[in-house]
């Protein structure tokens, strides 16, 4: 897997996304104690507020910023995000009103919205070969799981011996370090994209994914996968200290087991490509979510006890392997379904549409969690998941059957 970072452009852009990934994640944890510091016991109802905004942004901002960049440099494009999430960075220390909190977790998450579906549609571009390409998925995935063990570790260290305001320093530190990184690489030349009217260039992404089956079933795979990921994110934390009882760090071993699920897939997968086609192995995955879910429901309907802690860890990392299996080869029909030009706008429909999933599944998690309870919430979403892998299945067009050979003479 590690072969690809031989190429010089590629392994620079994914040092960009590794720096820029730990920035993000220090951010998260100071983002968390600068609203306690702001609004106390009502810092749940800030952060809560503020992912709402940031799904917003990025259901709502990506297509537009595709749109309107689209004759614009790539590499200015990147770097012009990178800039604006690190002068925002470097604000957050000195919010003192709320307010302040939500007009600058918006600008920052449109600025993201603006950088990942460019950085993830010039990948294909500097990596034309689809083994190649599978590979610098594989690692990407990679590096999102470990950002999500590691940046945390990272800021509890940090925070020994230094304020959390710091840690916006080291935000816009690997955010300038990025842009740097960008700077520094050389991006495939292409031809400039033809003009077209605003509403032509703002549907284009959209358009395409309706008229191509396999993004057609995409659209569904995404919401399996945002069923199974919004009872983790939202729930991993009041089942292990609401539920069980169990203490804070256990938190983190609930979460360790399911980004290690998906990091062992991404090491594995690009050889499982090699040799399975992409629908087997994303409807093979689609299919495990839901069944993960009604496993779920039943451990924690189960007495609290050692081996009820055991069967979580176990299906909190089937969970993770399985969003893997959906997720990772997603870009690969992403890549297939458009041309140079159109990938833009193609890569920034899906950021966009596999978002706008989450705000489905995320109150969903939340207020099921708090009304009927997590067992019927883990049904309830594994109905949900089964009945869109129902219609993934049914968009994805059949496979060609391949010709019998004529007998000679």
């Amino acid at each position: 897997m590690l072969d690809v970072l031989r190429d010089s452009a590629y392994r620079k852009l994914f040092s960009a996304q590794v720096i820029a990934l730990v920035g993000t994640g220090l951010l998260t944890v100071a983002l968390g104690l600068l609203a306690f510091d702001l609004a106390g016991s009502d810092a749940g109802l800030v952060l809560g507020t503020a992912l709402t905004i940031k799904m917003l942004a990025y259901v709502g901002v990506a297509p537009v910023v595709s749109a309107i960049t689209g004759r614009i440099a790539r590499k200015k494009v990147l770097i012009g995000a990178d800039v604006a999430r690190a002068a925002v960075a470097l604000s957050l220390p000195f919010v003192g009103e709320i307010w302040q909190i939500y007009v600058l977790i918006f600008v920052l998450q449109a600025a993201s919205a603006t950088f990942t579906p460019t950085f993830q549609a010039v990948i294909p571009e500097v990596l034309p070969d689809e083994g190649q390409y599978t590979r610098a998925l594989s690692l990407s995935r990679l590096a999102y799981d470990l950002e999500a063990l590691v940046s945390p570790a990272l800021a509890a260290a940090l925070l020994t011996v230094m304020s959390y305001h710091n840690l916006f320093v080291g935000t816009f530190v690997g955010f300038v370090g990025s842009a740097l990184l960008v700077l520094a690489t050389s991006f495939p030349s292409r031809a400039p994209a033809t003009a077209a009217p605003f509403l032509d260039r703002l549907t284009r992404g959209a358009r395409i994914f309706w008229r191509v089956r396999e993004l057609r079933s995409l659209l569904f795979l995404n919401l399996v996968v945002a069923t199974s990921t919004a009872m983790v994110i939202v729930n991993t934390v009041v089942l292990v200290q609401g539920r069980l009882e169990r203490p804070q760090t256990d938190v983190a071993i609930l979460l360790a087991a399911y980004g290690g699920g998906s990091m062992l897939v991404a090491l594995c997968l690009p050889k499982v490509l090699d040799r399975s086609p992409d629908h087997t192995v994303m409807l093979t995955g689609a299919a495990i979510l839901p069944v993960g879910l009604v496993a779920v429901a039943v451990i924690t309907a189960m007495d609290a006890g050692t081996p009820q802690w055991i069967a979580l860890i176990g299906a909190w990392a089937v969970l993770g392997a399985a969003t893997a299996l959906v997720s990772t080869p997603s870009s690969r029909l992403l890549r297939r379904a458009s041309d140079e030009a159109d990938r833009p706008a193609v890569f920034a429909a899906q950021f966009s549409l596999s978002h706008a999933c989450f705000i489905l599944t995320y109150p969903t998690a939340g207020v099921l969690g708090a009304l009927v309870g997590l067992p019927w919430t883990a049904v309830v979403l594994a109905a949900l998941g089964a009945g869109a892998l129902a219609v993934a299945r049914t968009a994805w067009p059949a496979p060609r059957p391949v010709p019998a050979l004529t007998p000679a003479g």
